[in-house]
């Protein structure tokens, strides 16, 4: 049995990895490592928490002390690295918070791998997953492609750039087993409701106003989270050691397209008159820095390992919308806090 830690896997996208490898993989014992910030919720796993095959560890990865006691303790075979401060709105108001995380816990990551590791290196891998945000801004023409060059423009885009830069540079050096993936807009179930598409379907339910950036022209590539965990299985079983395989949804939209689609798809679940929620639509002061486009060339996903998106855009975004009004008592205890008391009442007898 492999023994494959998983960082971040409380999270948004994390818990979809997590419920994949834990359901799709009966001999790896799959080890949950998330320090449970505002963003991590365990009720996003319950479905799986009595598993034989799963252990939640709850810990900080700058934290190298701990690292290294659970590397020891449990002898990993590989790491699977999502935790990260990822929303770009809290980067601008406490940048430093994102250099701890996502440069200093990476490497934190990356020394205690490398320690344990040694020289048998054959059957180890070091999988980070990044973001598209590194390469910068796009103008209305173009894609990212692997070896775009890096232009960050974000404190929390320059933050996962210099993580993807110090993977690689513990490659080259070290020649530690690591792959990179980096992927564009996330969106689905579970995710946490501050990001565009649960914070507006929450608002919409509620009648509240949608706060728009600037005219709502910045464009964005979409790419379902499902589809994105059935990515990393990929790359984290067929990918080449050194190598970074772009990951995009093939659906790019302008900010205010995808509201107004939002809108459509909310006034005929809640049996509301066509433009009902379109009302609600408020034009707010653009974010700083705010980048104009971004979309991802996924061509060597799809040549080298045969991913491409299961779903349009249109069917993931309805499929999301219904989950969340589906699960109301969800959303209800993630935006009231509550959902905070799961650890302590799920974990306490253990």
């Amino acid at each position: 049995m492999k023994n494959i830690l998983i960082t971040g896997g409380a999270g948004f996208i994390g818990s979809h990895v997590v419920r994949l490898f834990v359901t799709k993989y009966p001999d790896y014992h799959i080890f949950n490592l998330d320090k449970l910030t505002y963003a991590g919720n365990l009720e996003n796993l319950s479905d799986i928490d009595n598993s034989p095959n799963y252990t939640f560890l709850k810990g900080d990865i700058v934290d190298g002390i701990f690292l290294n006691d659970i590397f020891t303790k449990y002898q990993f075979d590989a790491v699977v690295h999502l935790a990260a401060e990822s929303h770009v709105d809290r980067s601008i108001t406490n940048p430093l918070e994102f250099i701890k995380t996502n440069i200093v816990g990476t490497v934190e990551l990356l020394n205690v791998a490398r320690t344990h590791w040694g020289d048998k290196l054959s059957d180890k891998r070091f999988y980070h997953i990044s973001t598209d945000e590194v390469y910068g801004s796009l103008g209305e023409t173009g894609l990212f492609e692997e070896r775009t060059p890096y232009d960050p423009r974000s404190p929390y885009s320059s933050s996962k750039a210099s993580s993807d830069h110090l993977v690689r540079a513990y490659f080259h050096t070290y020649n530690m087993p690591v792959v990179i993936s980096n992927c564009s807009n996330n969106y689905g179930s579970h995710q946490f409701p501050e990001k565009l598409i649960p914070l507006f379907i929450n608002n919409i339910k509620n009648n509240k106003p949608l706060p728009v950036y600037g005219k709502g022209e910045n464009i964005r590539d979409w790419l379902w989270v499902n589809d994105h965990a059935v990515a990393i299985d990929l790359i984290f079983h067929q990918g080449k050691n050194g190598e970074t395989y772009n990951i995009g949804g093939h659906n790019e939209w302008t900010n205010i397209d995808l509201i107004k689609e939002l809108c459509k798809i909310m006034d005929e679940r809640l049996g509301r008159d066509a433009g009902t929620s379109e009302k609600l639509i408020t034009y707010v002061k653009d974010r700083a820095g705010h980048d104009a486009r971004y979309a991802i060339d996924a061509t060597k996903i799809k040549d080298e390992l045969g991913w491409i998106p299961s779903i349009t855009f249109e069917e993931g975004l309805r499929n999301t919308v219904d989950w969340y009004l589906q699960n109301e008592s969800w959303l209800n205890r993630v935006t009231s806090g509550d959902y905070q008391n799961y650890y302590e009442n799920q974990y306490q007898e253990r």
